[in-house]
């Protein structure tokens, strides 16, 4: 059978023998799931290729292997240089449960830095996303070349913190034993996100106007609980977990609240899995989320997305594996291994593009449009990641 899903273990090159041993002992399910779990340090290799790539030291991965030249749209020039907290943090995360210690610390150490060495905050916080790379004070932010406005831009989103990604930074610090930069992010969290249950979104925009964002997410609490456990704060853990607690109803859990309180029953892929994964919530609504949002064999972001979202449909396999369902996790995990790309990253979508049917925050300039939330078929670090982890059989959310 696979590792606990709870444990870390230590990577060897042995792991894809090891692993087609036990699954001719288990069974077809397992005979079905052996090219697929083989796969996992090839996503571990992968990741190691682009570290090393940027050279020694603390360094940061781009989250989406992007197009380049004539065929390269808005979304590439965007994301070119993008380094997103919640991929890297996810990064150190897979690559500690595959043995690599070290590299692991190198992403630790740069969120760390970051957090020390903002251009303009100190109090705690990382920004959403930095220039991926190796970083350097002050810390680098990404950004863009606006050859409409002949102009360096940078996305408000992306300058911004939102609560989620900060949590899955202190889960990362927390299992590395980085106890102070996790409570210096705890603190923050506290002064300025804390609800009257439950945190808020997060803080959107630039550096001299940021907005609160009073919306208020079931997944960004999942992370939030998990965060604050690891690190010993049970009243923070708890006041997490009353919130999403309040997001359960008799079909599972709602996506969160809007700015104005109202609840959003809209199913979504990680506020209906990720509490089950947390132990916050139970197989039952996990399977509701799962049958909601499932498409063929995989899974989309949420009941907008007309197709699969290889991400999601990694954790959804590794849900399903954890419930027992080992035979639609292995197809689920199938899915994934079709969709790698020739980087060694598993792409973001199947389609060439997947709604979301979210937006990427309130409009900060005068006359522009709200921006749609979409996934474009580029490698992507996190799918990558959750590949990985899925196919490690480890869970980063457990306690």
């Amino acid at each position: 059978m696979a590792a606990p899903l709870n444990c870390w273990p230590r990577f060897s090159t042995e792991l894809a023998v090891r692993l087609s041993r036990r699954q001719v002992l288990g069974g077809g399910a397992a005979l079905a799931a052996a090219p697929c779990r083989a796969a996992a340090p090839d996503l571990v290799a992968a990741l190691l290729r682009q570290m090393n790539a940027l050279g020694d030291g603390p360094v940061l991965l781009n989250s989406y292997l992007v197009k380049t030249g004539p065929g390269a749209t808005a979304f590439d020039l965007t994301q070119a240089n993008a380094a997103y907290v919640y991929d890297n943090a996810l990064a150190g995360l897979v690559l500690l449960a595959a043995g690599e210690r070290q590299a692991a610390e190198r992403i630790g150490q740069a969120l760390a830095f970051a957090q020390g060495h903002d251009r303009h905050f100190t109090d705690g916080r990382l920004r959403n996303a930095y220039a991926a790379g190796p970083v350097s004070a002050p810390v680098k932010l990404a950004g863009f070349w606006d050859a409409k406005a002949g102009q360096w831009d940078e996305d408000p989103y992306q300058l911004g913190t939102d609560s989620g990604p900060l949590a899955w930074a202190m889960i990362l610090w927390a299992r590395l034993g980085m106890t102070a930069p996790a409570l210096a992010a705890a603190r923050f969290l506290e002064s300025r996100l804390r609800a009257r249950l439950g945190y808020e979104g997060g803080l959107y925009g630039f550096d001299d106007a940021q907005t609160l964002l009073t919306w208020q997410s079931t997944e960004q609490n999942t992370d939030l609980a998990v965060a604050f456990g690891l690190l010993g704060r049970t009243e923070d853990r708890a006041h997490a977990a009353a919130f999403v607690a309040a997001m359960r109803d008799a079909l599972g859990f709602a996506t969160g609240t809007g700015p104005d309180g109202a609840v959003n029953r809209a199913v979504s892929a990680d506020a209906g899995i990720w509490p089950y994964l947390a132990g916050l919530g139970d197989a039952a609504s996990a399977r509701a989320a799962i049958a909601a949002l499932r498409h063929d064999d995989g899974i989309g972001f949420a009941q907008a997305s007309h197709g699969v979202w290889l991400e999601g449909t990694g954790f959804a396999a590794l849900a399903l594996s954890k419930m027992g369902e080992r035979a639609l996790a292995a197809r689920f995990l199938a899915t994934v291994h079709a969709n790698i790309s020739p980087e060694g990253y598993v792409y973001a979508c199947v389609a060439p593009m997947l709604s979301t049917g979210l937006s990427v925050g309130p409009s900060v300039r005068p006359g522009a449009a709200v921006q749609p939330f979409n996934y474009y078929r580029r490698p992507s670090l996190s799918a990558t990641c959750w590949a990985g982890l899925a196919m490690l059989g480890v869970n980063p959310l457990a306690g």
